[in-house]
């Protein structure tokens, strides 16, 4: 796979990731590979079917989610992404979270192959009603004066 080919594929990730829908789920098995590696805050699966399911439950469970791609930088056989997150979430209401991802391609046959999310899980935590309201307690207590 040439760089320009790995470029493409990154792009074509962020694409599917940025126009995501319940119905286009389907669509990331084209370029990702059966036995890929998704790790979030929360989940940690090596399996197509799997980061399908967490990305359907998202669904099932958020109001109006959505992934702005906003920068891609892709290295060889790997990239970093940035992105916004935002949905409706019960309880908490409005969730807006930057993160960034890096992916792993297998340029021999050009499919994704880790995707590997960094993002501060937190802001849920501390909006949550009373594991929110210890959470803020604990965080004046470390803040620098």
């Amino acid at each position: 796979m040439s760089p320009q080919a790995a470029v493409e594929l990154c792009h074509r990730y962020c694409d599917l990731f940025s126009n995501l829908t319940p119905e286009t789920l389907d669509q990331f098995k084209a370029i990702v590979s059966d036995d890929i590696h998704f790790k979030d805050p929360f989940n940690d699966v090596r399996d197509f079917n799997k980061m399908k399911q967490i990305l359907s439950e998202m669904f099932e469970h958020t109001d109006g989610p959505a992934f702005n791609v906003y920068e891609q930088n892709v290295f060889d056989d790997h990239a970093w992404l940035r992105w916004q997150f935002n949905a409706t979430l019960p309880v908490i209401g409005l969730l807006s979270v930057d993160g960034a991802s890096r992916i792993s391609m297998d340029l021999t046959q050009g499919r994704v192959i880790e995707h590997i999310d960094y993002w501060d899980s937190a802001p849920i935590y501390m909006r949550l009603p009373l594991l929110g309201l210890l959470l803020r307690q604990i965080r004046k207590r470390m803040s620098a004066k």
